[in-house]
């Protein structure tokens, strides 16, 4: 028994450290954007398959979108990183740029966690009123702090 506990943990172990080599110290947070893709896209499939709409098209172009929200991220990263190191070589400071990517992603986490309790709500899940709430409050503050930094451009 004490074995296989081993290796479970050397197992973690592993893949916790590949994956804070690749995505960086907060890697649990794009962990989590994977894993709140994967729950609202089968809370969706649940939703849909209650109320008898279900089909493999709009099942595929769920996923789909899901994969189209990582480009996102992955192009906002990219383009937050390109434009600090473009500022580096002109002179400029552009260390904000990094906030992009966190921007993005931030946005989506909230809009997929969303997504979740919506669905679950749909399917007659008791979800706390306060959550749904903190939520919205939540979204509406991110659109409203991005429309300023519009603005002031």
């Amino acid at each position: 028994m004490m074995n296989i506990l081993n290796k479970v943990n050397i197992i973690g172990g592993a893949i916790m450290t590949a994956l804070a080599a690749v995505l960086g110290r907060y890697w649990f947070l794009f962990a989590g954007f994977l894993l709140f893709n994967i729950i609202d896209w089968l809370t969706g499939w649940a939703k849909s398959s209650m109320q008898g709409e279900s089909s493999s098209s709009i099942g595929a172009k769920g996923a789909m979108k899901k994969v189209g929200y990582w480009v996102v991220i992955g192009t906002a990263f990219f383009i937050g990183f390109s434009f600090e190191e473009m500022g580096e070589v002109i002179g400029v400071n552009l260390v904000f740029m990094d906030y992009l990517g966190w921007f993005v992603l931030a946005n989506y986490l909230v809009n997929e966690i969303r997504s979740v309790l919506e669905n679950l709500v749909e399917m007659d899940v008791d979800v706390p009123a306060f959550l749904v709430k903190g939520l919205q409050v939540t979204s509406e503050k991110l659109e409203a702090r991005a429309k300023e930094e519009e603005e002031e451009r």
